[in-house]
Order: C-alpha cells, then structure tokens, then sequence
C-alpha cells in the first residue's frame, strides 16, 4: 500500500487459505493475525468452484463508474466518465462488503491440483495470490513470481514465515484496493477531492486512522470528507475542506443572510461547517447554528486544507451498518463447519 495516497474506499476483505492438510491448516489458523476475515479449504476443487461462482462478490468499483452517454457534441476520441459519488459511502451498507475475497494463499505441493495451476484457474485477476512452497521448489517459486502469476511465495520452513506471511496478506490486501481505485482516485482530485493525491495529507490521514482504530472507510460528498467506522461500528466522520471550499462556505451563508457571528467564525477558517440537514451550508432556517460547527484542524500540503472530526455523524444511519468485529465473529461459528471441505 503507498501511504502517501488515499483511495476511495476500503473495507476488510476475506482470505483463502488452501492446503490438503488439514493438520496444516488448523496449526496455521492460531497463529494468523487475530483481526483477519479467512476460510480454510482442504480441497482445493471446492475452493476454486468458490472463487469462480457468481455468487463470490467482485471490487464495487464497476458499480461507482460508468460510461456517460449525453456526450453527442464529443468526437469519438472522448470518452467522459461518469462517478457516482453517493454510491461509494453507500457500500458500508451493504452486509457482503467482508466477503470478498481478496488474497489466496496456496499450498505448491497437492496431490490433485499444484499451487502454481490453481492460481491460473483464478478467474479474477485482481485477486492477490500468495505461494507457499517448500525449499525444493524455490526456483519454480521465483520465475512464477518473476512472470506475475503469483504476487508473494514463502517458504514453509523460513523460521519467521507466520511473520512474513501475516505481513504480506496486509499488505497485499490494501493492493487489492488501490490497484482498482487508482483511475477512480486521479479523477476524483482534479476536484474538490484533491486531498486524496496529497501526500502531507495522507500522513495525516493515516495518523488519524490509527488513533480512533479505523478499519474501513468511504469517501462522500456534500459534505466532503471520508465516513470512517472502526471495527466495533463506531462511526466518525472526516470533514474535509480547502480553501476555496471554505471560502464558498461563507459566500453562501453570507448570500443567505446568516448571523454576523457566524459570518466572523466562518471567515476566520478555526471553524469547519457541518449543516447535515441543508446539503452541507448554512440556509435562514437553520436554528442553534453553533451546534454545526467543529474545531478546524489547518494542514498544508499541495493545498491548504481545514479538517474536523465529527464523532456519530448524524447524516448517516450507521446504526444499521453489520460492523466488522460481529462480521468476524458469526465467521467463527462457521469457520471450521463450512469452510473446510474433503
């Protein structure tokens, strides 16, 4: 993962792991990261029939973009792309957002069916896969590595494999993400959304993840920012606004004729605005208006940004949303009576 850019989106994803022993398996399963969504698959036809079915959820991302189709004045050469920002925040609604499958990690040596020849059968690219291989078959390891087949191999007998293996699950998982997301990313900061390409802003935004132990988050739009849930379903939104976009901010309340105060606060750029109830500004009928204010925190990076932290943000109904710390513990019940097939 680059952690100098933001994408879009992100949510915990699923991981395979796939060996014919079973002994195996269960050894391994104790030792992985403890917050980590995976199945285990002795047989490795069943786990491939899977990852191959239509029921296995794919990136949302073909559902955010689309072609736009009123462009009759555009020579053929162009072709603009139409983002639907509402959609991205929306996906935290939808419950089969963990399922997906974003790493497998294959057993080489099986009587049936190689690690290197499942990973061919994988019809989803996007899909990270991970080797693990004995000392023998090191070299054959490297070149399916080298040709991109595989994405990481290690070796069964490294005394620091468990390590090593939880390490690249993470990070491959992130990749998963920010290959798909990167197109929708660079369109998204040509505009007011530029502090997803900010680096300094990146940093910042990372500090931020770990400090309220943010597991998934989506960015949305009026107001800006990024809807963020930690594992327990505890919402916070980050407000993020330039200096154009606060700027705008003031114009409107002081078109619709807002308090002096409130014009004061407004201009003085301490303040982040959040009227959830108006399409993000300041309208006549907004009553208790200091209740919409929030404490700005002001960074520079490629631009100057204003941001502020809103804890339960009352926009979005986050009550409903299937938090990832329940995900993964209905995944427990389940885990060893209906994951692992002969």
């Amino acid at each position: 993962m680059n952690r100098y850019l933001i994408p879009p989106f992100y949510f915990p994803t699923t991981v395979v792991f796939i060996d014919d022993s079973i002994d195996f398996l269960a050894n391994l399963s104790l030792r992985l990261a403890p917050d980590l969504a995976f199945q285990l698959y002795d047989s490795p036809n069943n786990a491939l029939a899977m990852l191959n079915s239509e029921s296995n959820p794919t990136t949302p991302i073909e559902r955010f973009i689309s072609r736009y189709h009123h462009t009759e004045d555009l020579p053929l050469t162009h072709h603009v792309i139409d983002v639907n920002l509402d959609k991205i925040h929306r996906e935290v609604y939808n419950e089969l957002r963990f399922e997906q499958v974003s790493v497998v990690v294959i057993d080489f040596d099986m009587p049936s069916i190689d690690g290197l020849e499942f990973c061919k059968r994988i019809n989803n690219p996007a899909i990270k896969k991970i080797l693990l291989t004995g000392k023998a078959d090191e070299k054959t390891a490297i070149r399916a590595f080298n040709e991109g087949l595989i994405d990481r191999f290690i070796l069964k007998q490294d005394k620091d494999a468990i390590n090593m293996l939880n390490r690249a699950i993470f990070e491959l998982q992130h990749e998963y993400f920010s290959q798909s997301e990167r197109m929708l990313a660079d369109a998204l900061s040509i505009g007011k959304h530029s502090f997803l390409r900010d680096p300094a802003f990146a940093v910042s935004f990372n500090t931020i993840c770990d400090k309220l132990n943010i597991v998934e988050y989506y960015l949305c739009s009026e107001p800006d920012g990024m809807l963020m849930l930690s594992a327990e379903g505890v919402a916070s939104l980050l407000l993020v606004l330039s200096e154009d976009a606060l700027l705008s901010q003031y114009e409107i309340a002081y078109e619709q004729g807002a308090p002096q105060e409130l014009l004061d606060l407004l201009k003085s750029n301490q303040v982040v605005p959040y009227f959830w109830q108006n399409g993000g500004h300041y309208v006549p009928e907004c009553r208790g208006w200091r209740q919409f204010l929030f404490p700005a925190t002001e960074l520079k990076g490629l631009k100057w940004y204003y941001y502020a932290i809103v804890n339960n943000p009352l926009l979005y109904k986050t009550d409903i949303v299937l938090p990832y710390r329940e995900f993964l513990n209905n995944l427990d019940q389940i885990k060893w009576t209906g994951s692992v097939t002969s």
